[in-house]
């Protein structure tokens, strides 16, 4: 038989006083959050409280009592959904001790009724908390809104909803990300350079942002409103192709791209076919394995990454922590990285 476990040894786990653990046990005040949740693991990596009497092992089950988290991400496909899932999946495995069920739904298009619908649907299955990216519209705005009158926080991740009442965002600050572009562009290129910009989807907050962020540092450096071409592309290979190969024809003197769009391999096929593989600076987002190889042969100069597993990952962590434990999270906005990747450095860079 192994050895009992005593309250002695949960205090050394846990680093703190026998009087501490037996506060925490009680749900006594004057325990500092942190140190309250020191002790709860502790309790459970120990084992503690198998032979406690019922009501403290009440307080104890309430921390880790099963709740139900939605996850509801946009239509879109590639990097971006190969990564968010892969951090909902490690969210998944990482709390499933704690008795964590997510559930995830998928929109298959950008029509806000559709979020709305969907989000109803996770609601109807009993989710206590939503980790939500979706298109930046009102009416799912006041959706959130409402579900924050309904006790069912939001976190938004990848894509803000900046005038919701959602509890906090995650992900790149993509202002910042765009300016970051536009310095490494004017670098780039002369100042009378033409300058084409392509953008995913505008009624993304994370689109608009970047591409807001762009034009304005670019017109902070010199370069003229008349300088850079805006076309919107939809994240769509076959869109994103067709348009910039008209531009191509329609401004012969373009001498950049950058892209604020997903569908970079598009837009390197176009400058492709046009024969203008070498001539024009390429700037893009994100780092997947078809930027990787697009770096590598010389077809895109820079591209800005961000962190996004963590994107799926930490907005589940944080629902799980302010519902079992009542722990808010810190910040209204949780940054992820901002890196500058050229094809010398692509394979140090951590996703």
């Amino acid at each position: 038989m192994g050895k009992k476990t005593t309250i002695q040894m949960v205090a050394e786990k846990a680093g703190v006083s026998r009087g501490t653990v037996d506060r925490v046990l009680h749900n006594r005040s004057y325990v500092a959050p942190g140190v309250r949740n020191r002790v709860m693991d502790a309790i459970q990596e120990t084992g503690y409280l198998s032979p406690l009497q019922d009501h403290k092992r009440t307080i104890y089950e309430k921390a880790f009592s099963p709740i139900r988290l939605g996850v509801l991400i946009p239509n879109w496909t590639g990097h971006f959904k190969t990564e968010i899932l892969r951090g909902v999946d490690a969210a998944r495995t990482d709390l499933v001790d704690f008795h964590v069920k997510i559930i995830l739904m998928e929109c298959q298009t950008d029509i806000p009724e559709e979020t709305i619908e969907l989000l109803d649907t996770l609601i109807a299955q009993n989710v206590q908390g939503i980790a939500l990216c979706s298109v930046n519209a009102p009416a799912i705005e006041k959706k959130v809104s409402e579900l924050t009158d309904m006790n069912i926080p939001v976190i938004t991740f990848n894509s803000d909803l900046p005038n919701s009442r959602r509890l906090c965002f995650i992900g790149q600050n993509y202002q910042q990300s765009g300016r970051i572009a536009a310095e490494l562009m004017s670098k780039c290129v002369p100042m009378t350079s033409k300058i084409l910009a392509v953008v995913g989807n505008m009624e993304f907050d994370g689109h608009r942002m970047r591409l807001n962020g762009f034009c304005q540092r670019m017109y902070e450096l010199g370069f003229k409103k008349s300088q850079i071409e805006i076309i919107e592309t939809y994240n769509d290979y076959r869109t994103t192709y067709r348009k910039v190969s008209e531009s191509l024809k329609q401004i012969p003197q373009l001498s950049a791209i950058y892209m604020a769009n997903r569908s970079v391999a598009g837009c390197t096929e176009a400058v492709s076919t046009a024969g203008k593989k070498g001539t024009l600076r390429i700037i893009c987002h994100d780092l997947s394995e078809s930027t990787k190889r697009l770096l590598q042969n010389g077809s895109i100069d820079f591209t800005i990454s961000q962190n996004i597993f963590q994107q799926g990952y930490l907005p589940l962590v944080y629902l799980r922590e302010l519902l079992q434990k009542g722990n808010f999270p810190k910040f209204k906005q949780t940054d992820t990285n901002i890196s500058i990747i050229c094809s010398q450095n692509m394979e140090n860079i951590l996703q």
